[in-house]
């Protein structure tokens, strides 16, 4: 757990679990899985279980950690929180039981905002109706290409309070979204050794569907060799909108 994030539309993260698998496209360059790899160098305790070669890697092994299910419980201040941002809560190995005691930690301190991402939408889908959804949970699905438009569908069935969709990276356009049901919709291009570029169209036809549709959308970079090398202003400006805040404009 890092007590702030540089990630520009959170302000914390938390991992009650560590380590996760390949599952499509967007994973091929997973910051996660890089930075587990330095981290067991390093020797941290929560990133010692290497995963599966072809599908996790070295650190990656999907890992429980019930000693951090205590961690929010001894924040003063009011934040907003990525859980998992080196994991996947809705993993085929974490038990159903565990997710519900995570989800028992983010209903008992409603001071916090809780933001999980998925790319597992159909076990989301399936397992929903067997969890205690808090209010100040926003659940959202990553969708990086047409491919996983699907996963969109999955999310529109569950009972979460905030819905929202992560398109990054994006790696194509997302013909055919419909963001009937969805509350905000974050786009940024890949960063990294051997990142694949983002196609300024492709991001332009997510704001324009965003503001058809008056969901908040959030542009978080165009991506590179670093995460900041080349901005984040579309058309001249930086995109911040959030869920239940007044929408910014395109004109």
């Amino acid at each position: 757990m890092s007590d702030r994030s540089a990630i520009e539309w959170t302000e914390a993260t938390w991992n009650p679990t560590t380590g996760c698998d390949r599952v499509s496209m967007g994973c091929d360059n997973c910051y996660a899985l890089t930075l587990s790899k330095r981290l067991k160098a390093m020797g941290s305790p929560k990133y010692q279980a290497d995963g599966d070669p072809r599908t996790s890697g070295p650190g990656f092994g999907l890992t429980l950690h019930p000693e951090a299910l205590r961690v929010p419980y001894g924040w003063r201040s009011p934040r907003t929180v990525f859980v998992n941002s080196m994991s996947d809560l809705f993993h085929a190995r974490v038990p159903l039981e565990y997710v519900r005691q995570v989800f028992e930690v983010i209903a008992n301190t409603p001071q916090h905002t809780y933001q999980v991402l998925t790319k597992r939408a159909r076990r989301l889908r399936q397992v929903a109706d067997r969890l205690e959804w808090p209010a100040n949970l926003w659940m959202g699905v990553s969708v990086e290409s047409t491919k996983e438009l699907s996963r969109v569908d999955d999310l529109r069935r569950i009972p979460a309070a905030v819905k929202f969709l992560s398109c990054e990276p994006l790696l194509g356009p997302l013909d055919g979204l419909d963001l009937t049901g969805i509350d905000w919709v974050i786009a940024g291009g890949e960063s990294g050794p051997g990142h694949r570029p983002l196609d300024e169209q492709w991001v332009t036809q997510i704001r324009d569907i965003c503001q058809e549709a008056q969901v908040a959308f959030f542009f978080k970079q165009w991506g590179g060799r670093t995460p900041k090398i080349g901005g984040r202003e579309l058309d001249g400006r930086t995109w911040d909108d959030m869920p239940n805040r007044p929408l910014l404009s395109a004109g």
